[in-house]
This record gives structure tokens, sequence and C-alpha cells, in this order.
């Protein structure tokens, strides 16, 4: 896939924002106290933006969308060691970690249609802050969420729905 840096799973990362600005993110299971903002690997041959919309759809239930913005680069993680083999004997793949395209995605409905379908994640979601995005994200993927607010933040305000 073009672009995405040597030793990298490709993968896309919504950050969903509702009419208030406020951000989609869900527990995951086993790690008390950690959420995350949805993001998925992309299937083979497939397009970043058609990724994130589909596994968006099928594993919250969110279909009443639009696009704002898609990030200019590719933002990488590390996995931390145990992770790393987790992941690496699961993909059969050797990975570093997961270079993430990040989608800035606007909900046009009301709560009613999320429904988490996923076995990754507690059926347990909110709408946080970007602070709390940042300060509730486990730690190996801290920064990188720091840098998808910082990309995205500036747009909040000037796509606000009313």
């Amino acid at each position: 896939m073009e672009g995405v840096p040597t030793g990298y799973r490709p993968n896309v990362g919504v950050c969903l924002v509702n009419s208030k600005n406020q951000i989609f993110v869900a527990s995951k299971l086993y790690m008390p106290g950690v959420w995350q903002m949805p993001q998925w690997a992309i299937e083979e041959g497939e397009e970043p933006l058609s990724a994130a919309t589909r596994e968006l759809q099928e594993e919250t239930g969110v279909v009443s969308t639009e696009v704002i913005a898609e990030a200019p680069h590719w933002l990488t993680y590390d996995f931390p060691p145990s992770v790393k083999a987790k992941v690496n004997r699961l993909s059969k793949g050797e990975w570093h970690g997961h270079a993430q395209k990040w989608f800035l995605i606007r909900m046009i409905s009301d709560d009613s249609e999320i429904k988490i379908a996923s076995s990754e994640v507690d059926p347990e979601w909110k709408w946080a802050s970007p602070k709390e995005v940042v300060d509730q994200a486990v730690d190996h993927k801290r920064e990188m969420y720091e840098e998808v607010m910082r990309t995205f933040m500036p747009l909040f305000n000037a796509t606000k729905r009313m």
C-alpha cells in the first residue's frame, strides 16, 4: 500500500465526532480504564477510506456520517513486546506496529444508531473530549492520539453542524 512505512501493518482509525464535537471512544476488553477510538486492519486490495467506513458500520452500527477530513500522512505506533508477539503470531507477519490512516468523520444521527458489535471491545462506549481521549488511551498509542488531535481539532468548529 502506497506510503505505508516498511514493517508496519496498514490500519485505519476513525475520529468519530458528534454535533457537540465530542469524540466516540469504546472501552477495551481486559483493560479497565483504557478507551480507544475505532481502528481496524485494512483488507487486501481495500482503500483506506473504504476500510474505515465499512468497519465503522460493521463494528458500531453507525452509517449516518459525513467524512470531514483525512490525515495527510500515515501515523505509526510500535507494539509493546507482548502485543507484538501476539499480533505477529495471529497475523503470521513480522510487524513493528501499526501504520494508521486516520479519518475525521461526523456522525449525523443520534446515539440510538450506535450498536457495538465487536468482540474486541467492551460494549461500553462514551463521548469524550479530546483531552480525555488522549489521557485515557493505552500508553503505546498516546503519542499517536495526540497527533490525531493536533491534526483534526482545527477542523472541529469549522465543520460543526447546528
